[in-house]
């Protein structure tokens, strides 16, 4: 039904996110949702919506209703960035199912982190609706087709707010560029950071990538780089994931 009145209308999942909790005033969706996509048809960049009407029985919808006119990708990451809500959470989430510290996310790893969403969530599933899950979310965020996830491709989860590993991509160094840094900040010479070292270290990119990275934020890139280490200890395999643009 919503499809139907809806059609050609295309929003994101953190779009549809805003307009529900800016009118979600009361606990029911206030049919004000057209009447702003309307006043605001150029907001989105995408096709301009003309001629839309949201008849009374949809005046009062809930996000479950709502969420039916979003295209399958965005339904997904509606679902995931109910359960991963920062940055940190995100990257212990990474750390707990990348068992086999490789660097992915493979597909028994990428099953076993379904499960325990949907098992948080209290969606009811079933073995053969768990692959298919795990299958659907392959295909929607591994954009190399290799069958496993990178964590730039696993970042995708995340609310553009929160994903911190964005801006990270514009400072991404060679390899052999890393491993020099990472043993210059590495100051006792133990083969891994602590927080301290890390600190030094993100507030020297900060200065030399101001355009690119906050100082403001040092906090939040910390507390969500801190989140893969093992027992504060970040050794050099962690922290290339995010800063070495190719594999260790």
């Amino acid at each position: 039904m919503a499809n139907a009145y809806l059609q050609g209308v295309e929003i994101s999942a953190s779009q549809f996110l805003d307009i529900f909790h800016h009118y979600d005033n009361d606990g029911n969706f206030f049919p004000y949702f057209v009447d702003f996509m309307k006043k605001k048809k150029h907001f989105w960049g995408r096709k301009k919506i003309l001629g839309l009407f949201l008849p009374p029985a949809l005046q009062l919808v809930s996000k479950s209703l709502l969420v039916q006119i979003l295209p399958t990708e965005e339904n997904f990451l509606l679902f995931f960035r109910q359960q991963l809500k920062s940055c940190a959470e995100f990257m212990k989430a990474w750390r707990n199912y990348d068992a086999d510290h490789s660097g992915y996310i493979e597909a028994d790893e990428l099953k076993n982190f379904l499960k325990d969403l949907l098992q948080r969530a209290k969606k009811p599933y079933d073995e053969k609706k768990l692959e298919e899950y795990t299958l659907t979310t392959l295909k929607i965020f591994d954009s190399n087709k290799d069958g496993k996830l990178c964590l730039s491709e696993m970042a995708r989860l995340l609310p553009d707010q929160e994903n911190f590993l964005l801006k990270f991509q514009g400072v991404k160094m060679a390899r052999k560029e890393f491993n020099k840094i990472f043993e210059l900040y590495d100051q006792d010479r133990n083969g891994y950071m602590d927080e301290n070292e890390l600190d030094a270290l993100l507030k020297d990119l900060c200065e030399k990538n101001n355009k690119v990275l906050e100082v403001s934020k040092i906090p939040t890139y910390k507390s969500a780089i801190m989140a893969l280490s093992d027992g504060g200890k970040l050794y050099r395999t962690e922290l290339a994931l995010v800063l070495c643009e190719e594999e260790m």
